[in-house]
């Protein structure tokens, strides 16, 4: 990269850590009301571009929303949670992906009626460092600078997990200040912009979502520390939301809709590469890297190679049979409650006092709606999982596997 390109992203980078930790929680670029045009009987879809959105693409790329006899304009692209969480909120967007943190936050902290549908994928996530650095595990990152997309995001909460059990402590300091050894410090960074972060040495690691972490891989040769799957097996991480009014005024096209994101997880299930090829630069442009990147995010949980060699050891669970993203889209209640007892123990930037109050059972009954997602698995056969046994009577349950080492 040469010294203008470096200028012009390190200024991107700047003003993307100032949107991110300024807005989300905190001022507000639009009021917190749902737009009166929600009601219109027409999908408005955003999305971030992270393989996380992969479900809402190709059910927009296959047809499946127009097979389902949906008006659906293209999905628009934004750059940062921050940006697609108030253009929900507005009115601009009305069925979106949000890290499973975020509608908890906007539901009972900012009283937004925002209703999870369904988990929109599984995994795909990963803590990544510089190539060229010491750091091998989370017992390395005391002293060190690292990225999170949102303070209220499953990378987050698992990043600080992972920093804790090792006798760290994570802190939120200004850039430049000083950071004890012990210390391990905290930004929020629109995840587009953590790879040229990486590479200008802006910070030590980051934890994100695809398909940045491959990226990050092939291109500037950093290290995968740990897959976010391996700490915590099948995990959520962005669900599908939409507005309680609309949900309540049109369940006909919400079941619709629903319908078409679980048949499309399917698909990806048994086409990954296909849907690599889609979402590429070479196939649809969805998002803004090439196939070969994609490839190994749907393809590249290669035990040989993560696990020999040199450290760092991303795979510490080859018997958890897992991928390095997965597709599934019922909402198990018991990952609901982990997320809302974790997150009261997560450092935060703003006001987090509510996180102490909440009451897991009750943020699971109340935020989440799993009758549309539940008719859609039946009425295609699937019942829990997608590689479930079609026990209906035990598969919308299940217990949540979690391990640091």
């Amino acid at each position: 990269m040469d010294r203008r390109s470096f200028l012009k992203k390190s200024a991107a980078i700047t003003i993307g850590t100032t949107l991110g930790s300024s807005l989300l929680p905190g001022a507000s670029l639009f009021p917190f009301s749902v737009s009166a045009k929600s009601h219109e009987q027409e999908l408005k879809i955003g999305y971030i571009p992270i393989t996380d959105a992969t479900p809402l693409l190709i059910a927009y790329s296959l047809g499946f929303f127009k097979d389902e006899g949906l008006d659906v304009p293209k999905p628009v692209m934004i750059r940062s949670w921050t940006v697609l969480t108030e253009s929900f909120v507005g009115g601009k967007f009305n069925f979106t992906h949000m890290l499973f943190p975020i509608p908890i936050w906007m539901r009972f902290k900012q009283k937004i009626p925002v209703k999870v549908l369904a988990w929109d994928h599984t995994n795909g996530s990963a803590v990544t460092v510089h190539g060229d650095s010491h750091i091998r595990e989370f017992g390395d990152l005391g002293g060190k600078q690292i990225a999170v997309p949102s303070w209220y995001s499953t990378h987050n909460y698992l990043l600080q997990m992972g920093i804790m059990a090792k006798g760290l402590k994570p802190v939120i300091k200004p850039q430049g200040a000083v950071i004890a050894p012990d210390e391990v410090n905290l930004f929020v960074l629109p995840p587009p912009e953590m790879p040229p972060a990486l590479l200008g040495k802006k910070m030590d690691g980051f934890i994100v979502a695809e398909p940045f972490n491959a990226l990050a891989e092939m291109k500037i040769k950093a290290k995968i520390m740990r897959f976010t799957g391996d700490i915590w097996k099948n995990h959520p991480c962005c669900v599908v939301v939409s507005h309680e009014k609309l949900i309540k005024e049109q369940p006909v096209m919400i079941q619709k809709a629903v319908n078409a994101v679980v048949r499309a997880q399917l698909w990806c299930t048994k086409n990954p590469e296909k849907a690599a090829h889609i979402l590429s630069r070479e196939g649809e442009g969805w998002l803004p890297v090439n196939e070969d990147v994609l490839l190994r995010v749907f393809t590249g949980y290669n035990l040989k190679e993560y696990l020999t060699g040199t450290l760092p050891r991303p795979i510490m669970h080859p018997d958890w049979n897992i991928g390095r993203i997965g597709f599934q889209p019922y909402p198990y209640p018991s990952a609901t409650k982990f997320i809302v007892r974790q997150m009261a123990k997560t450092k935060v930037e703003g006001d987090s006092d509510f996180l102490l109050a909440l009451n897991p059972d009750v943020v699971a009954e109340t935020l989440v709606d799993d009758t549309f997602v539940k008719k859609a698995m039946q009425d295609m056969n699937i019942y829990g999982s997608f590689d479930s046994d079609g026990d209906i009577k035990n598969s919308f349950a299940r217990e949540e596997v979690i391990e640091i080492d």
